[in-house]
């Protein structure tokens, strides 16, 4: 990697739309998963409210 000659090397511009390609894809897979842990982690405290209520509900009545 640290060699000085030259690689003769070419990208083509398709090169350059599979990069993005590659990056936007990443993005909506972790926004995505992000978006799953959020609603896991919602769901998990809402179920805890509900039964705290209904806890409530049974100490009261």
């Amino acid at each position: 990697m640290a060699s000085t000659e030259s690689a003769f090397a070419y990208l083509d511009p398709g090169t350059g739309s599979m990069v993005l390609q590659a990056i936007l894809g990443g993005a909506a897979v972790a926004l995505a998963t992000g978006s799953l842990y959020v609603q896991k982690i919602k769901s998990f405290f809402a179920a805890r409210r509900n039964a705290d209520k209904r806890d409530d509900g049974r100490k009261n009545g």
